[in-house]
């Protein structure tokens, strides 16, 4: 595979990025867009730092992920500036010199300590627009957050410059490759812990690097939606694997899931089969206009559609949906907007103004409401759980006779399925980012 010239994709990437902070500036009445990369926050009493994380809108104009107490400077007409901090230290690692496709498209300062940025930024912090979380403040210079720049900024991150594509399908290849080594790990009979670690190992990644942590679920604890508690020993017998993990790449993020059936597991396995294939039909429906919320009730249709061909409902689909007996199943939203977070930005905005538009009732936690672009991309992650909290609220909603439970006592020992990819909105075709990466690493 050709690799990308990112040189050239981040050229045009630094051009986008600029025109975007002209129209923010212009709309909130500033004359600067100032953003703090972040600092490093310690525990109370003690002196340990919780693991850095760096100010999304810093690394959305450069591929900076560990570079605490530097600043972003953008004035319209003038190249922005970096005011890198790269201290004199013998306690951590010293970030190297800036270097890479970047460093041409930005002017650059070196400063040793945090005040020295003081010097460097704009004269007046009221002309200033600074993104950033209040622990970035330096003198006069604390975060506003103006809401006409963050509600156009946030808005456009929705639409994903090649660049960013770029960067995200290798973030897609990265994952898979801890995809592929965590499958192997849960065929030789690993633990949870084992699973994650040949996962880290595979990507090159620790928990620190990767975009959220590791949900790696056996057998029951598939049916926990944000499992990582890691256990440390293999259940016996095994059954089920499912695993819900990303990889960074520049700071973009790939958020991938999967789930596996232990041999001699039949019946389970072709439960995955089946929302594997309704899943692969919910990814070839991103299209410009869809609305992603009816994506997410067609999403409830079909899931309801196989826990019925699997004796496991008594109702229609669309009964399960009407009683809200189809929510205790899939609980969850279809899936969310993905690039310099997990969860990104303005998955629920009603313009680049500002604005909401809800969730559909009975849905609280879908987390994309927005009709469908090209350039947004998209995760697409469908899911059939046997939860007994939510199907004991079924019960004492009246609608127990809706259900098998028979069945439901054979599928509870799996836990549950999700399947997840990330798909990029374009002007014709659904590109699913994930799929073409398995089928390469097959």
């Amino acid at each position: 595979m050709n690799q990308p010239d990112l040189g050239a994709l981040y050229s045009h990437h630094a051009s986008v990025m600029r025109q975007r902070a002209d129209e923010a500036l212009a709309r909130g009445g500033f004359d600067h867009l100032v953003i703090p990369s972040g600092t490093q926050h310690y525990q109370a009493f003690d002196d340990r730092d919780y693991p850095y994380a760096v100010n999304p809108n810093f690394k959305a104009w450069l591929p900076l992920t560990k570079l605490p107490n530097s600043w972003l400077v953008y004035t319209p007409g003038k190249r922005p500036t970096l005011i890198f901090h790269q201290p004199f230290d013998y306690w951590h690692v010293v970030p190297d010199a800036p270097n890479g496709w970047w460093v041409e498209h930005v002017d650059i300062q070196i400063i040793r300590t945090p005040d020295e940025a003081l010097a460097l930024l704009p004269k007046d912090a009221a002309r200033c627009a600074i993104l950033g979380e209040p622990q970035s403040a330096l003198g006069a210079f604390v975060p506003n957050n103006p809401a006409p720049v963050i509600d156009y900024l946030d808005w456009q991150r929705g639409y994903k410059t090649p660049y960013e594509i770029a960067l995200m399908r290798e973030a897609q290849r990265l994952g898979v490759r801890g995809h592929r080594a965590a499958e192997a790990a849960f065929r030789g009979g690993a633990s949870e812990f084992e699973i994650h670690m040949a996962y880290c190992r595979a990507v090159g990644q620790d928990a620190n690097e990767l975009p959220y942590g590791n949900i790696i679920g056996l057998n029951e604890h598939a049916a926990v939606l944000h499992y990582t508690d890691l256990g440390r020993s293999a259940p016996t017998p095994l059954r089920s694997f499912l695993i819900d993990a990303g990889a960074s790449a520049y700071g973009y993020a790939s958020d991938i899931t999967r789930t596996y059936a232990a041999s001699g597991h039949d019946e389970f396995q072709a439960l995955i089969d089946a929302v594997d294939a309704a899943q692969q039909q919910m990814g070839a429906a991103v299209r410009a206009g869809v609305d992603y919320k009816q994506l997410h009730i067609d999403a409830h249709l079909s899931l309801m559609g196989i826990l019925k061909d699997v004796g496991v409902l008594n109702v229609s689909p669309e009964a399960a949906l009407a009683t809200g007996v189809s929510a205790a199943f899939f609980p969850h939203g279809l899936g969310h907007l993905i690039g310099l977070q997990v969860h990104d930005v303005a998955g629920f905005a009603a313009s680049d103004r500002g604005g909401r538009i809800e969730r559909p009732q009975g849905h609280p936690y879908l987390r994309m409401t927005r009709v469908l672009e090209p350039g947004m991309v998209v995760t697409i992650e469908p899911g059939v759980y046997f939860i007994d909290m939510l199907l004991d609220e079924v019960k004492q909603a009246g609608n127990g006779a809706s259900i098998n439970w028979d069945r439901v006592d054979f599928f509870r020992p799996y836990g549950g399925v999700r399947i997840e990819d990330e798909v990029l909105c374009t002007e014709g075709d659904a590109d699913n980012l994930t799929r073409p990466v398995f089928a390469a690493a097959s």
